[in-house]
């Protein structure tokens, strides 16, 4: 089978440990010849360029900048853009190619001439990666309205989701609440192509010896004696910084519990100004490390955090859990109560759950976790991680639906 996958995401290299690399290695690795599609986002300098790395053939396109610092605006622009500039890339590049499937993940949503178009083409199926409900979760943290002439603006991304739904034919979703949310709030769709297709991993033991721990500890300035919790990852609006900020200004005094933050985004400075004026001891803010140096930290502390703004309507599922579940370090995650990741993590024995607009109801759950014998939730962490959220698993889903005829 010739599979095309389309991204706006980084992917230079198939051997890294990504959600998305390691499930194209398991097609390769089945004998499948996997295709892609990637930006280089015009901030890189870098030209388009063609090249078969590690049995996968990498198509890098240069384009506008699509994701990191940049506008909205600009951001806009550019992913409105990309579809004629990857349409160009594959007439150029894989003319002489046909596809049987074509895989995409949200975001963004505005790939479906490009998809239209393979499909057309080769009678490809396509298969959508819902990772992001857009423009739904913008309206939700308030940097979109429905109303009035902002909403001019996100009726016609509603149109574009709605068109990405009704082209792709299969869509598999993160979890039970991603596929209720889809099913609920577009009533037209077909319900039978509406599938569990999760965030998955090539499982790696991400867990380092008592020694690499206390070496790492020493290196960054961080307790020996106190249970360390660590958030990694973006620090943006989705996160809900204000309601993270209230929880850490509350734990300044806690004399059992370390807050470590790693991390990069647009909300960045706001939680720096907090660290820097009110100089908590307890707590140390860093910025985005490179992923070895990060992977490593995340398994020297004892307990991984998620956040999600309170607001959201939509269930998000962050993938930053299975670094947690990698690096066998429970999990504590305050969200919005539309996410089924909570009832996962306490479901599954491997962590503390409470709503992301209850400073005192996060405070009673550190307390609870810097008390807990983590050992039997590490242990139930991983045997969750190994039943659910393997690329083999979704591999083997994705080729049942896709048909045996490939």
């Amino acid at each position: 089978m010739n599979i095309l996958f389309m991204t706006i995401g980084k992917m230079d290299n198939i051997e890294d440990h990504t959600i998305y690399c390691d499930l194209l290695r398991c097609f390769r690795d089945a004998g499948h010849k996997v295709y892609t599609i990637s930006p280089y986002e015009k901030v890189t300098g870098l030209k388009t360029k063609y090249e078969k790395k590690n049995g996968v053939n990498m198509l890098h396109v240069r384009t506008g900048n699509v994701t990191g610092k940049a506008g909205l605006i600009e951001k806009g622009i550019a992913q409105l853009s990309i579809e004629l500039i990857f349409i160009k890339a594959i007439k150029r590049y894989y003319s002489n190619v046909k596809f049987n499937l074509v895989m995409y993940s949200t975001p963004p949503i505005t790939f479906c001439n490009v998809i239209e178009y393979v499909k057309k083409r080769d009678g490809a199926q396509s298969y959508l990666l819902l990772k992001d409900i857009f423009p739904q979760n913008a309206v939700d943290i308030g940097m979109m309205k429905k109303n009035g002439i902002k909403g001019i603006l996100y009726r016609f991304f509603r149109e574009k989701e709605k068109k990405l739904y009704k082209i792709s034919d299969h869509i598999g979703c993160m979890s039970k609440a991603n596929i209720d949310y889809v099913i609920r709030h577009n009533p037209e769709i077909n319900r039978d192509k509406v599938i569990i297709c999760p965030n998955c991993i090539e499982p790696i033991d991400m867990s380092i010896s008592t020694e690499v721990r206390k070496y790492l500890r020493e290196k960054y300035g961080i307790p020996q004696d106190k249970t360390v919790f660590v958030y990694g990852g973006n620090l943006g609006r989705p996160q809900g910084i204000p309601f993270i900020i209230k929880c850490l200004r509350k734990q300044k005094e806690n004399n059992k519990a370390f807050f470590l933050i790693i991390g990069d985004g647009t909300e960045f400075e706001k939680l720096k100004e907090f660290f820097d004026k009110e100089k908590p001891k307890n707590m140390k803010l860093m910025s985005k490390l490179p992923k070895d140096e990060y992977d490593a930290m995340v398994a020297a502390c004892d307990v991984g955090l998620i956040f999600l703004d309170h607001r959201f309507t939509i269930p998000n599922f962050p993938s930053r859990l299975l670094s947690y579940m990698q690096a066998k370090i429970p999990v504590l995650a305050a969200t919005d109560t539309n996410t089924d990741v909570g009832k996962v993590i306490t479901d599954g024995g491997f962590g503390w759950w409470c709503e992301s607009n209850n400073v005192n109801a996060f405070s009673k759950l550190v307390e609870a976790a810097s008390s807990a014998d983590l050992t039997q939730m590490k242990i139930n962490e991983i045997k969750y991680l190994m039943e659910n959220y393997t690329v083999s698993m979704v591999y083997e889903n994705i080729k049942v639906k896709v048909g045996s005829e490939y």
